[in-house]
């Protein structure tokens, strides 16, 4: 009998989503250990996550600037019409492109690009001009990157620091 999604996100479950967010190379043992299953246990849990795309893949991160990245910089995009769905397919032909985000409000889409130097970012800005109007802002610095999901579900930060309403 397969799980749900609910079943899985028990305290075991939300447990075991804070432990791999912190170090996904853990051992199924030492993941057991760490939120109180059996080695079997956890290995099967860890595959039913799986199955139901709850646990999307097990990744590496590395510094931009080790490939020679160095510039970092977000671009607005407005584009009408058929220029809609043509961009969407050329996003995705460009390793330049680390995300695209398709948005409400006054842009239709919002890019994080990465390119070696400022030429290159440039050359990237004119090859979107063909789809629509790109509006670009420089990465100085980023003082919250890849925070982890709050595995119980409640942001409480926020909540906390607002001032009760009578």
């Amino acid at each position: 009998m397969a799980m749900d999604s609910t079943a899985l996100m028990d305290s075991y479950g939300r447990k075991l989503l804070a432990e791999l967010q912190a170090n996904a190379r853990l051992s199924t043992a030492e993941l057991g250990r760490r939120i109180g299953l059996s080695p079997t246990a956890t290995a099967e849990r860890l595959r039913q996550m799986e199955e139901l795309g709850i646990l999307r893949g097990y990744t590496v991160e590395i510094d931009p600037e080790a490939l020679g990245l160095e510039v970092m910089a977000f671009i607005r995009m407005s584009c009408a019409g058929q220029n809609y769905h043509r961009l969407i397919d050329y996003v995705q032909t460009l390793e330049e492109v680390r995300e695209c985000h398709h948005l409400t409000g006054g842009d239709d889409f919002l890019l994080k690009v990465t390119t070696t130097s400022m030429a290159d970012l440039e050359a990237l800005i004119e090859a979107l001009l063909p789809y629509g109007n790109p509006i670009t802002s420089l990465v100085l610095s980023s003082p919250v990157e890849h925070r982890r999901y709050a595995v119980t579900g409640k942001l409480i930060t926020v909540a906390k620091k607002q001032p009760r309403r009578r």
